[in-house]
């Protein structure tokens, strides 16, 4: 098996995710609901590496190396058009991580973004969005200090603490909320149920 190319082509699929956002950011077109163009790319992405794991399972470190184990997992963690992908994703992680070869906290994000996605509260507090005031907030999650204990566990700073952090970066990357909170809900729901994530 050749791993060297395996892993070189999970970093493309990174490169070509993150060259697409940056574009959009610039442009001011990653606030007003899920682009269609990265949607695409997202939903492409996560085919090719889909086949991928197919062949080599769950590219942990010592199969492709740290570089391509991050990419790997943040094309994973984008592949939100994709539920049945990304639940098989939370399986091969939750393997990996227990034989030490991929990070807790990559598998922290997955499954809250999962959780997220499904409607349900998530564990770690690692995802963030806009309320109906304008103000970035993480999603759902079940109790602040036991979310805090679990972060403390995998090397995450406190929820409070990574609320700062999001709302700063967010600040510096000039995103601002959606111009029409309850369109932009409402299109959320919709696209959910589309794609299978609720019923």
């Amino acid at each position: 098996m050749d791993y060297k190319s395996i892993a070189k082509r999970i970093i493309q699929l990174k490169e070509s995710d993150l060259e697409l956002r940056d574009r959009l950011l610039k442009k001011g077109q990653l606030s007003e609901g899920y682009n269609e163009e990265m949607q695409q790319l997202h939903n492409s992405n996560a085919k090719i590496l889909d086949e991928i794991i197919d062949q080599i399972n769950y590219p942990t470190i010592d199969k492709v190396g740290k570089e391509a184990n991050q990419a790997a997992w943040l094309v994973i963690q984008h592949s939100i058009g994709q539920p049945d992908f990304m639940k098989k994703c939370v399986r091969l992680l939750e393997k990996a991580v227990r034989e030490h070869k991929a990070a807790p906290k990559h598998l922290a994000y997955l499954t809250d973004r999962v959780a997220v996605l499904e409607g349900k509260p998530q564990l770690y507090g690692t995802q963030f969005d806009w309320d109906e005031n304008g103000i970035l907030h993480p999603n759902d999650f079940d109790d602040l200090s036991k979310v805090n204990q679990r972060r403390k566990s995998i090397g995450l700073n406190t929820l409070q603490e990574q609320t700062e952090k999001i709302r700063q970066q967010a600040k510096n990357e000039h995103e601002s909320p959606p111009t029409d909170f309850q369109k932009k809900k409402k299109k959320y729901d919709e696209w959910r149920k589309n794609v299978g994530w609720v019923q």
